[in-house]
């Protein structure tokens, strides 16, 4: 046998192999939401940034806390922080309205306030031309905040509702040289969201140990919150929104921060990203809009 034939036979032996490899690595990405919503979410972002996990968090800029947020991540630039479009206010007594205020009127109720869902959002027709304008108005409070920032994704998932919707957010990506979250082939496991508070770190291993994707990214969301007063006083104005929302919020928080997750990482060689790793690793020429889209 010649050189060049132990040469391709070598090569054809060692590519499976790698590729096999590969498809067996587990890569999760978590991703904190609603960061800037209030000083309650603040305060649990800064204990995430204290923690050393790897993470990616969304701001609400149009929310009031915002600026907070800012100033929380401007000290901790390891963070990949994405822009969390906002067309919604759900809670009861704390509502926000746009940054664009009566600019964009029908995106808001008579107060000038968000709707509390996506369904009362588009019962009230919002024009196309001010969705746009005030979704742009978010992302330049982003670009203009002195943040390093990644991504774009949606709260409660509005701001993709439609497929209009997505062109818009898909020209801002471009035009501001972002990415968008679930544009990357990202697996969406499951979150901890719908476990009672008392379970949330069971859920939270019982994600690690059965329902992340191998060779994929696993995308888990996550809302984190510290139990204070502040928090207790916002109550969902949705019926799909959990009682005790303040203690589902920190339920979530401390088992992120619990020994026992860190452990499970570790034993199952779980290799954690944020969303700048995984935009530098495929490119943002890559993305690719998902056929169907989970909140």
């Amino acid at each position: 046998m010649n050189h060049l034939k132990i040469f391709v036979l070598v090569l054809l032996l060692l590519t499976p192999l790698s590729a096999q490899q590969k498809n067996e690595e587990v890569t999760l990405l978590i991703r904190c939401d609603d960061s800037g919503m209030s000083n309650s979410t603040n305060l649990a972002l800064e204990k995430m940034t204290g923690s050393g996990i790897p993470f990616s968090t969304s701001v609400m800029f149009v929310c009031p806390w915002y600026q907070q947020a800012v100033e929380i991540l401007k000290a901790n630039p390891q963070v990949s922080v994405g822009i969390h479009l906002t067309l919604n206010a759900e809670w009861k007594n704390y509502r926000w309205g746009p940054v664009l205020g009566k600019e964009v009127s029908s995106l808001t109720d008579e107060a000038g306030y968000f709707f509390p869902s996506r369904k009362t959002f588009h019962e009230h027709n919002p024009k196309l031309d001010e969705v746009e304008k005030e979704l742009r108005a978010q992302v330049a409070r982003a670009m203009n905040s002195g943040l390093k920032i990644d991504y774009i994704d949606y709260h409660m998932g509005t701001a993709m509702d439609k497929p209009e919707y997505r062109d818009i957010v898909e020209t801002l990506a471009k035009e501001n040289h972002l990415g968008i979250s679930r544009y990357f082939g990202e697996f969406y496991t499951d979150n901890m969201y719908p476990a009672p508070i008392e379970s949330k770190k069971d859920s939270l291993i019982n994600i690690l140990q059965n329902k992340l994707e191998k060779g994929k990214v696993n995308l888990m969301v996550c809302h984190c919150g510290v139990d204070n007063d502040e928090l207790r006083a916002m109550i969902d104005m949705n019926p799909f929104g959990p009682p005790k929302m303040s203690l589902h919020r920190q339920a979530e928080l401390s088992a992120l921060l619990s020994p026992e997750f860190l452990a499970e990482v570790k034993k199952n060689k779980i290799k954690l990203i944020t969303y700048r790793e995984l935009i530098e690793s495929i490119g943002k020429e890559n993305m690719k809009r998902p056929a169907e889209f989970e909140y």
